[in-house]
């Protein structure tokens, strides 16, 4: 029940996963660039929207985009098979520097800080994470599972737990050590008052199956097992209102003026994946005969030594998608929260998906501040025709200029600035109809500016089957520095369910 009269001191706060914590390229690096801080710049510049960093050595577990920029100052702007062996020793030196910062080694992790974070959100954790999750669990799990220094583990070890401590008890002190993603944002409610909360999660509760290419249900068992105890992929949809129902439940128990909710994109949208046909036929349908791990090219790919999941499990997947938004909007129709509808915006730019069809509409002042860069004119044709797109990004090879892609990020999965900016308008826009008073626009020119990934490409993304091939360590490329497949080990981060190593 919110009490008439009542003042907040936290105008806009944050719980979630990835997409609120602003996880691109592989890792989480700048906070100052995800969305809800885009959305909070929009309000008196005298509001503040804390949350912490992970700048140090280019964010965790990996930033493609920082380590590809770094290979390309070392072996220049083409990668050919006679740079391997160096390409080779460069990539194993920044992930062993890297690997030694973020598992303590270098610096102490700590921050002294006597309140929890804005932005509770933590990159990898399922809805039921919110509640079973603390620094004290992380904490332990870490002292139990020691980091290996093996050619077959060359990013962090456990960096989920790395980053869960670092935002759910920043200061790693007793006070806050049992405090879940839940317990903080009781704490901001009751000691201040949150105005709007951004409650984001559901995402990881389903991601496992693309990430793992295998569709393994939950069972009673896994929702109040540990997160490395689960052995499931998809959470089936009875055990998704379950989880969400607790969690909505929790949440409206505070004294929160306002809650928003989004819908869950489909999962066949992400190049995480890349859709092929058999033959390599044009698809008649939005779906496709396969889809495997994005960096198989479409004329590799043999469906008896490489992994996938099927048409029907593509089908399959986007169904449970279908009804965890219904539940989402039952849900949030019970407890009076707002419904933030990224499912239709997303799915609304998805090009591979819909073959040639055109339907994106991209905010005005998104389309006149691309035109206004310099760097990123080129992208604006006739008719404000946008040369962005949901596709893997790729590069003209003699320009270097963007063809296609820019919404996602490098890891496939997670947007890039530029989508996340994307994010921040279908969620202002929602929040003003609720009553949300901004006193600014999105800062578009911000935005662009900062996406160095579309306005600056890496040219070493030119030949990008070639530079992903080197990447993923396939046999033929396999070296005696590091001999596990960098990108699988990426993948398998938003997994609870292990999996074998993949020999391509």
């Amino acid at each position: 029940m919110l009490r008439k009269g009542k003042t907040y001191k936290y105008r806009l706060t944050a719980l979630g996963d990835s997409m609120t914590m602003g996880f691109k390229n592989g890792g989480i690096y700048r906070t100052d660039l995800n969305f809800p801080q885009l959305i909070a710049n929009c309000f008196d510049p005298s509001i503040s929207f804390e949350q912490p960093s992970f700048s140090g050595q280019a964010g965790i577990p990996i930033n493609m985009e920082v380590l590809v920029r770094g290979l390309q100052e070392d072996i220049g702007d083409e990668l050919s098979w006679d740079k391997y062996l160096s390409a080779a020793s460069h990539i194993y030196r920044t992930l062993r520097r890297i690997k030694n910062y973020w598992e303590g080694n270098m610096i102490n992790l700590c921050k002294n800080r006597e309140e929890p974070w804005q932005n509770q959100s933590v990159w990898g954790f399922a809805a039921n994470d919110s509640w079973l999750m603390t620094e004290k669990k992380c904490r332990e799990f870490l002292k139990e599972n020691e980091p290996r220094y093996t050619v077959f583990s060359v990013l962090p070890d456990h960096a989920m737990y790395i980053t869960g401590r670092m935002v759910l008890n920043p200061s790693f002190e007793s006070k806050y050590e049992e405090h879940s993603l839940i317990d903080n944002i009781r704490w901001l409610d009751e000691n201040g008052g949150i105005e709007n909360l951004i409650l984001c999660m559901g995402h990881n509760n389903i991601v496992g199956a693309v990430t793992n290419l295998e569709l393994v249900y939950s069972e009673e068992s896994d929702l109040h097992a540990f997160y490395n105890d689960r052995n499931c992929t998809v959470y089936r949809p009875e055990h998704f209102r379950d989880e969400m129902s607790r969690l909505y439940g929790q949440v409206a128990k505070m004294d929160i003026k306002r809650v928003f909710v989004p819908t869950i994109p489909y999962l066949t949208i992400p190049p995480a994946i890349r859709g092929v046909n058999i033959d390599n036929a044009k698809s008649d349908s939005s779906y496709f005969d396969y889809y495997t791990r994005f960096w198989i090219w479409d004329e590799d790919f043999d469906p008896e030594r490489h992994p996938f999941i099927s048409r029907k499990d593509a089908i399959e997947l986007d169904q449970v998608v279908d009804q965890y938004n219904t539940i989402i909007r039952e849900l949030a129709e019970e407890y009076e929260f707002h419904v933030v509808p990224v499912h239709k915006h997303v799915s609304a730019v998805a090009r591979r998906r819909r073959g040639e069809e055109d339907i994106r509409s991209f905010p005005p002042d998104f389309v006149n501040a691309l035109k206004k860069n310099p760097d990123t004119a080129y992208l604006v044709g006739g008719d404000h025709d946008i040369r962005l797109s949901t596709d893997y990004l790729r590069l003209n090879e003699e320009t270097g200029l963007i063809e296609r892609g820019g919404i996602f990020s490098l890891d496939g999965l997670h947007p890039t600035t530029i989508g996340y900016g994307l994010i921040a308008n279908i969620y202002k826009n929602c929040m003003a109809k609720a009553g949300v008073n901004f006193e600014k626009e999105i800062d578009w020119n911000f935005i662009i500016e900062n996406e160095t990934l579309v306005t600056n490409p890496p040219l070493l993304l030119k030949d990008l089957r070639l530079l992903l091939r080197f990447l993923a360590l396939g046999r033929q490329e396999r070296f005696t520095m590091f001999s596990k497949n960098i990108l699988q080990q990426l993948m398998e981060m938003f997994s609870f369910r292990s999996k074998e190593p993949e020999v391509f």
